[in-house]
């Protein structure tokens, strides 16, 4: 492929970065993000006004995704790339190589900082953040790190496709990292003091009524959002909900635990010392199995999803699945229930058996396999096990599958265990994306 395959919104990317300098693109799942930021690498370092660009990526992403994407396409795969990944004398090895594009993984940056903090220089013109909610939060290492460095880096981009995965408080440190605090203010206590307001305890930070058209106003000029459904046609995605019921003797110890925050386990005692353990503890109860001791022992509770997930396979012959669980616990029940399943492993090497429908069941976590895995050619049908709290793992993982390249409806499956905290999280979800898709509408207008 060539420069003339892009589309007219991918091209109108590249000039935004081009003309912006310093900007932030939030585009819809899919958009290929990849190939419109190594277009403008391109164009940049072909007129010489960039040397050296450093791309921050999840590491999965940093090894495979973004040199797999340069060799695509014609107009890019001239870029010497050069990966920074690995062990400490491998990412000095990647630094010390003459290229065009170094490539490292979100972890490392704080190290990569430090390093050049020691030799007092900051060698690139460019800098890439693919997935720049890594930098959501202020006190972040790889925040506090960044902070010191982008203000030396003429170019700088932001790239997401869930930008706000919580709530508009999550732009202030991205936005921080383009403009110096320009837009949003200097610190965050600024930004708190100015948009947030704060509950009794002083803990938790929510916007204040009509800020969010304030903010979403005084980011505009910085960010390009789009939204998929005006620049390209994806099929149908379908969202079904597979009620579970545990068995009456688990779902009365799970009321129990929920109200006195204790259980006793034969000779184990399970206690929830918060509600953020509680919570924990409470999906686990619904996922069919409960850690026992620091070292994650485990006591199976009971295989009412399992069963679950079994009729889904039964019922889908033809279908292969694509299958998200959360617990160590989960995963090690699920292997033992179908032999057939594979794991996707941190390479990624499943990945091409997957796409050449091999697999009929692909295990996946959605921290560790949300970015960068195009599996839109294995399957069409997503099934969660275990939910997650976090927006952005979830909208991600949905993206795998249903994203440019899909042929068939997508199918998303959640397991819920009927009167648990599953339902809640289902309920968490779906506001969050309210908020998230508020502020990108808002954007794209």
């Amino acid at each position: 492929m060539n420069r003339s395959n892009l589309h007219p919104y991918q091209n109108r990317a590249v000039d935004f970065i081009l003309e912006k300098r310093k900007c932030a693109l939030w585009l819809f799942l899919g958009a290929g993000k990849s190939v419109i930021s190594l277009t403008a690498i391109s164009d940049l370092t072909d007129a010489c006004v960039i040397r050296k660009t450093l791309i921050i990526a999840p590491l999965r992403v940093a090894n495979a995704t973004w040199k797999q994407e340069t060799d695509l396409w014609g107009h890019t795969k001239d870029l010497r790339v050069s990966l920074c990944t690995g062990s400490a004398q491998q990412r000095k090895d990647g630094l010390n190589r003459d290229a065009d594009v170094y490539l490292i993984n979100k972890e490392n940056v704080t190290w990569l900082v430090n390093l050049y903090a020691e030799k007092k220089v900051w060698p690139y013109d460019m800098i890439v953040i693919d997935e720049s909610t890594a930098v959501k939060s202020h006190s972040t290492k790889i925040f506090r790190s960044l902070k010191k460095v982008a203000k030396h880096s003429p170019f700088v981009v932001l790239l997401s496709g869930t930008p706000a995965p919580n709530s508009l408080h999550d732009l202030y440190s991205q936005m921080f990292l383009i403009d110096s605090g320009k837009a949003l203010g200097h610190t965050a206590t600024s930004f708190r003091q100015k948009f947030c307001q704060v509950d009794y305890f002083g803990h938790t930070y929510t916007i204040k009524d009509g800020c969010a058209e304030t903010i979403q106003n005084l980011i505009k000029p910085l960010t390009l959002s789009m939204m998929s459904k005006e620049y390209i046609q994806l099929p149908d995605r379908v969202d079904i909900v597979e009620k579970v019921m545990l068995p009456p003797k688990v779902m009365a110890q799970y009321k129990d635990f929920e109200k006195n925050l204790f259980l006793e386990f034969g000779d184990t005692e399970i206690e929830a010392l918060s509600a953020a353990v509680l919570a924990g503890r409470l999906l686990q109860f619904s996922s069919g199995a409960i850690y026992t001791d620091e070292e994650h022992s485990w006591e199976e509770l009971h295989t009412s999803k399992l069963d679950a997930l079994a009729e889904v396979i039964e019922e889908n012959p033809d279908e292969n699945i694509l299958l998200a669980y959360g617990y160590k616990h989960a995963l090690a029940r699920i292997l033992k229930r179908f032999p057939q399943a594979v794991v996707l492993d941190k390479a990624g090497k499943e990945l091409e058996r997957w796409n050449r429908g091999e697999i009929k069941l692909l295990v996946i976590h959605p921290m560790s396999a949300a970015h960068g895995i195009n599996a839109q050619y294995g399957g069409s049908m997503l099934v969660w096990y275990d939910l997650t709290w976090s927006l952005e793992g979830y909208a991600q993982t949905c993206g795998r599958l249903h994203r440019q390249g899909q042929e068939k409806p997508v199918r998303v499956v959640h397991l819920i265990a009927e009167g648990t905290i599953d339902e809640r999280v289902m309920k968490v979800l779906g506001q969050k994306d309210a908020v998230q898709n508020d502020l990108l509408m808002a954007l794209r207008k």
